[in-house]
């Protein structure tokens, strides 16, 4: 009686894990993300997700590459297409949001890259401001296709134009990889490793 008392104890429990984390799904604080994808021709795995927190909780977001790292620099070198998702904790708007990525693409870039980058910060950054206020519950996602460029998609549909070069991209990911990351437990749970 007692053994089987404790199997169905063991039951329901490992039945709320699921519930709680289902299969095919990573977690931040309660916002999911699957933890595979496709991506053009490309299957993608989430190599980790965190909360962006600035006075309270920002935003929600997962990180996809070809395959897991817990390394940075191999995150940034990874070859082929990668993801950023983002889904928002709180409405930002589109101003302060671009303000934020570029000060991050700019905290972690050469005088040299700066230069490089200056024109495609500022598109990526034009795109954004145009949008306006961007609601809580907003998925932002920032992809790599390697035969397009950086791809930037709000609530599924494609604002503004390709951006190109795998450089930015890089320049990008670094606003939360790089060494002067927007906050650093945000970089080591994309990264996959706690806390």
């Amino acid at each position: 009686m007692k053994r089987t008392k404790r199997a169905a104890l063991a039951a329901l429990a490992a039945a709320a894990a699921l519930a709680l984390n289902p299969a095919g799904a990573v977690e931040a604080d309660g916002y999911r993300f699957d933890d595979t994808l496709k991506l053009g021709n490309a299957e993608l795995v989430a190599n980790g997700a965190g909360i962006r927190s600035k006075f309270g909780k920002r935003y929600a977001m997962a990180l996809y590459l070809p395959a897991k790292t817990g390394d940075a620099q191999a995150a940034l070198a990874a070859k082929g297409a990668k993801r950023i998702a983002i889904t928002l904790i709180k409405a930002v708007d589109g101003d302060t949001f671009a303000g934020a990525v570029s000060k991050g693409i700019d905290n972690n870039s050469g005088e040299a890259e700066k230069a490089a980058l200056k024109e495609r910060v500022r598109q990526l950054a034009d795109t954004v401001v145009a949008l306006g206020e961007i609601k809580a519950g907003s998925s932002i996602v920032f992809d790599w296709l390697p035969e397009r460029g950086t791809v930037l998609t709000i609530n599924g549909q494609q604002k503004g134009r390709e951006i190109a070069g795998e450089d930015f991209y890089a320049a990008l990911l670094k606003v939360w990889l790089g060494d002067d990351p927007v906050q650093g437990d945000l970089k080591r749970s994309l990264l996959g490793k706690a806390g």
